[in-house]
């Protein structure tokens, strides 16, 4: 048998809710989203994807990426997949003006996590995009971005 809800009854759970931050069990503190176990990196069939946390952004040629391009893996369900160690790879996707990526391009994650601090892209241009790859997970492609000259435009490919 069940009694009625009282409205104070809500209101308390949605205080609750607040003050925990809803996550649930299984939610990383950080990024606030699902985490999940499995996902090694080794070979086999796709289990998940890669996507972008943090995008790449407007850079100037010859000058780190900034912030730093994190990109975590998921899997189906859009949880982390905190196990995964893989190695992560990132290529252009584009280049419109014949840049070339350089710094460090591949990252071991960590707790699904890849952190790429060191990016450079050496000739300005518009319309770049970085694709992130990793055994056993699909692939992800960035939003474009532009590369900005010494003086703050962007080169326009012919």
């Amino acid at each position: 048998m069940t009694a009625p809800m009282r409205a104070g009854t809500f209101l308390s759970i949605v205080v609750l809710c607040a003050a925990s931050a809803c996550m649930g069990p299984g939610s990383d503190a950080l990024t606030g989203l699902a985490t999940a176990s499995g996902g090694g990196g080794g070979g086999g069939p796709t289990s998940g994807r890669l996507a972008f946390v943090v995008q790449p952004n407007n850079a100037v040629a010859g000058g780190p990426i900034s912030p730093e391009v994190k990109i975590v893996a998921l899997d189906t369900l859009g949880s982390v997949l905190s196990q995964f160690s893989g190695r992560v790879f990132v290529t252009l996707a584009s280049t419109p003006s014949g840049g070339t990526l350089r710094g460090t391009t591949s990252a071991a994650a960590a707790s699904g996590l890849a952190i790429f601090d060191t990016l450079v892209i050496n000739q300005a241009g518009s319309g770049y995009m970085l694709v992130a790859s990793a055994s056993g997970v699909a692939s992800v492609t960035s939003a474009p971005f532009t590369v900005f000259g010494a003086t703050g435009s962007a080169v326009q490919a012919p």
